[in-house]
C-alpha cells in the first residue's frame, strides 16, 4: 500500500498527522529516503515537535543515533556504510520499543530489517520546485 502527499513545507503537519494515525501504537521503523535537503530532518523535526516533545531535532549525521522523549529514535548513514552501521551493533537498537526513523537507509537496509521481522515503513521524499511529494509505502 502506498500514499502520496504533494505539499509546501507550511503543509508538513498533514503527513506529520497521518504519520501520527498509521503509526500510533506500532513498533516501527520508518526509512527517509531522499537527496541532500529533501527535507527527512523536517519530517522528523514536525513529527517530533507534534508530539509535545520539546526535544532539539538535528541530523544526528556525527552522532548516528539521537532519541528524543523516550521511544522516538532518529538516525543517520549518511556517512556510514551499511556494513559500519551492522559492525556497530546499531541493528540490535531496533530492537528497542518505539519509532525508529533512518535518514538515508536503501532498499539493502529494508530488506534485511524485512527479514529479521521488523516492522518497516519507507518514505521517498522529492524536491519538486518549491513544494516535497511525500511517497510512502507500507
Amino acid at each position: 500500500m502506498s500514499k502520496e502527499f504533494l505539499l509546501e513545507e507550511t503543509q508538513i503537519d498533514i503527513v506529520v498527522s497521518y504519520l501520527r494515525n498509521i503509526l500510533q501504537d506500532r513498533d516501527c521503523i520508518v526509512i527517509l529516503r531522499g537527496d541532500l535537503a529533501s527535507g527527512k530532518t523536517t519530517l522528523v523535526k514536525y513529527f517530533v515537535k507534534s508530539l509535545g516533545l520539546e526535544d532539539i531535532v538535528n541530523s544526528p549525521t556525527f552522532s548516528l543515533q539521537v532519541v528524543y522523549g523516550d521511544n522516538i529514535f532518529h538516525y543517520d548513514l549518511y556517512n556510514k556504510s551499511l556494513e559500519e552501521f551492522i559492525a556497530l551493533g546499531m541493528l540490535e537498537e531496533f530492537e528497542k520499543s518505539g519509532l525508529h526513523f533512518v535518514e538515508w537507509g536503501n532498499s539493502k537496509l529494508e530488506n534485511i530489517l524485512c527479514d529479521y521481522g521488523f516492522d518497516v515503513l519507507v518514505i521517498d521524499i522529492l524536491k519538486k520546485d518549491d513544494k516535497r511529494l511525500y511517497k510512502i509505502y507500507e
